[in-house]
């Protein structure tokens, strides 16, 4: 019989959640952009996951709020849905997510960013946007739909690499 595990223990995301904290002490600040691709929302899901670990998800609906959050948060880790709206600028989706990216990439201290794509039509098509994306300096890109144990995995790989299994220094806000 095959057994899915949805919650994380303590342990999953390497030694930088040993011990719970309170969640009003969060340690990391994920920024979580959503473009309402599927009813069972990785939104609705990953924040009451990551929170117990001092997470805290800062959720973007459209370009124009992730522009804001990165204006007045500090952001230690970016989850980009490249299908996210731009809000009222007259932008595409492609066009909004791309320019979440750019204000990223563009941040005196960029952080590792996941992207998530719909569905790509050919091979050649996902070889060539996964090559553009990690040239826009993504740490990872995932094709919709994924389980949200793949993004807690690639997650998990983030803070191995770019902060040595332990969380960011300094204040989360």
């Amino acid at each position: 019989m095959f057994a899915r595990r949805l919650h994380p223990f303590p342990g999953d995301l390497g030694s930088a959640t040993v011990g719970w904290v309170s969640p009003s002490q969060p340690r990391l600040n994920l920024l979580l952009s959503y473009g309402g691709w599927r009813d069972d929302a990785l939104e609705r899901q990953l924040p009451p996951l990551l929170r117990p670990m001092g997470v805290h998800c800062l959720e973007a609906r459209t370009g124009n709020e992730a522009q804001d959050l990165l204006r007045r948060e500090r952001i230690h880790v970016a989850v980009v849905d490249v299908s996210v709206p731009m809000g009222d600028s007259g932008l595409s989706a492609d066009e909004a997510g791309s320019r979440i990216l750019q204000l990223l990439r563009r941040m005196d201290n960029p952080p590792p960013t996941v992207v998530v794509r719909p569905p790509q039509a050919s091979h050649r098509d996902a070889g060539r946007g996964l090559q553009a994306m990690l040239a826009q300096g993504a740490f990872a890109v995932l094709d919709r739909p994924f389980p949200v144990e793949s993004l807690l995995e690639t997650l998990r790989r983030i803070l191995q690499r770019h902060y040595a299994g332990t969380w960011p220094t300094g204040p989360a806000t």
